[in-house]
């Protein structure tokens, strides 16, 4: 058995998955192997993939017929996983030399399901460092125990799967798999179950991911209709929340956070298409409409009075049941 496995989703990554590769040689260990998985390029990165699996030690190639997503390239990565703990990457992104051996070494002096970690997000030539929304690190603790309080962000908010490292036993009891086909949010909906139903974590203050922001091709630059998946992600959020013996205290979090996505798109809305940005409105009242009720009226209730009278609004809009169709 593997120690760790690494999966790393590729997909239309030409430019930058030169870069991705060479840090993952740098990571490289006999005990180490690293899951590629092409989910259908058409931009050449499948042929920089094809040499990756002949050169990178401990590379295993595996190519998507049809274009799924990055919640089903994951899983694909996941069902090929033989580590004793899991990790993840992004194509476009980049690590640290030697990141790898130390992150396993963490987890396995912590002894815990999951550990989760600070990163380096990159625009442009700019570094900032992002650090897990959770005051106390390098001590085991109850995952769900961090979920909360409702009102500020914690560490469900801080969704990135790459951001840590997994035991093999959350992928046997059913943790560690994404929701298949979700195009955007996939992490939102995996990091609460994650939480609500893991045994143990932690968080260290341990650097090594490169995250890369601002790619021209990334979903999070692109206002198409892939974006509405954010819906569809945040539904399970609340109905994970509202079916947990702990309901009354998850609930009102899961609604906060689920209103502040929808005023964040809406925001923004410009830069979607515009019959997206028309079903963006629909979707969104229909949503708002769908949570529980007295939850989403203690949240307004508490938000600024311009993100509240928006959804206050939006709820009340009345519009054709084929137009908030997913």
């Amino acid at each position: 058995m593997p120690k760790l496995s690494v999966i790393v989703p590729f997909y239309n990554v030409r430019q930058y998955a030169p870069d991705t590769l060479r840090s993952l040689r740098a990571n490289a260990r006999d005990d180490f192997e690293f899951i590629l998985v092409d989910d259908c390029s058409s931009d050449g990165t499948a042929d920089l993939l094809a040499r990756a699996e002949a050169e990178l030690p401990g590379a295993v190639l595996v190519r998507h017929e049809q274009n799924g997503g990055l919640a089903t390239a994951r899983n694909t990565g996941i069902d090929r996983a033989r580590g004793e703990y899991l990790t993840f990457l992004d194509g476009d992104d980049w690590l640290a030399r030697g990141y790898y051996g130390r992150l396993v070494a963490a987890i396995e002096e912590l002894g815990c399901d999951f550990v989760r970690t600070d990163h380096v997000q990159c625009t442009a030539r700019a570094r900032v460092v992002h650090r897990v929304p959770h005051g106390r690190r390098g001590v085991v603790q109850r995952p769900r125990d961090a979920i909360l309080p409702a009102h500020r962000s914690t560490s469900v908010d801080y969704a990135y799967a790459w951001a840590g490292v997994y035991h093999r036993r959350l992928v046997e009891r059913g943790l560690l798999h994404f929701t298949d086909g979700l195009r955007t949010a996939e992490d939102r909906p995996w990091i609460w179950k994650l939480h609500r139903e893991a045994e143990s974590f932690a968080v260290t203050g341990l650097l090594g991911v490169f995250y890369r922001r601002g790619v021209a091709s990334s979903l999070t630059q692109i206002g198409d209709v892939r974006q509405l998946d954010f819906i569809r992600a945040f539904d399970e959020v609340v109905a994970g929340a509202a079916e947990d013996v702990d309901a009354a205290r998850l609930v009102p979090k899961a609604v906060r956070t689920y209103c502040a996505i929808i005023s964040h798109h809406l925001g923004s809305i410009e830069r979607f298409e515009p019959a997206v940005a028309r079903k963006l409105k629909a979707m969104s009242a229909a949503a708002l409409r769908r949570m529980p009720q007295d939850a989403l009226d203690e949240v307004l209730g508490s938000m600024d009075a311009e993100r509240a009278t928006l959804l206050r609004r939006l709820r009340r809009r009345a519009l054709p049941g084929a137009e908030v169709a997913a």
